[in-house]
């Protein structure tokens, strides 16, 4: 097994440490679907929060070829493949703290789109599965992109009345501006 080095940084964001216990423990945006040259910069950058990540699980369809170990630093970290794991889910187990589950993003994900789902997955006391966030994040595009095939924004046409806003983590929650500090 030849090691190689990370070419870029891990793109990741982690549940900060609360009490308010989440379904996941964050999110994940690799660069591509070659998961041999994805993971070492992944384990490195969870490396000081979950210890030496030694075992991961992923469902086997979002990354072809599927390689039973990846070399990371000089050992090797250990894959099972699991069709009925959602596609969007990956488990990383670790010698000593116990395990990261977080939601892949595929790699063609839209900056915008990857922003949002990456801050609802880190969000704590998030309850969202990984199929959910994909499915509401699909919403949302889908009515971002009806919004700008129609028209655009309803406040470019003339009408200045404030837009509700969505709070951050939470499903389509509006919160008026009035309670806004």
């Amino acid at each position: 097994m030849a090691t190689t080095a990370p070419t870029h940084q891990a793109r990741l964001a982690l549940t900060p440490h609360t009490s308010m216990a989440g379904l996941l423990d964050g999110a994940w945006w690799p660069y591509s679907r070659d998961l041999a040259a994805e993971l070492p910069p992944l384990v490195d950058a969870l490396r000081d929060r979950f210890g030496r990540v030694t075992r991961i699980t992923a469902n086997p369809a979002p990354w072809p070829p599927a390689p039973y170990r990846v070399s990371v630093g000089g050992y090797a970290v250990h894959i099972g493949w699991f069709t009925g794991q959602p596609r969007d889910t990956m488990i990383l187990l670790s010698y000593s703290l116990g395990r990261c589950d977080l939601l892949v993003l595929p790699p063609e994900t839209e900056r915008a789109s990857a922003a949002r789902l990456m801050a609802a997955a880190s969000a704590p006391g998030n309850v969202r599965t990984t199929d959910t966030l994909m499915a509401d994040e699909d919403a949302t595009g889908r009515r971002l992109r009806e919004v700008r095939a129609g028209g655009g924004d309803p406040q470019a046409e003339g009408d200045t009345s404030p837009q509700p806003r969505p709070v951050v983590g939470a499903r389509m929650i509006y919160v008026p501006r009035s309670t806004w500090r």
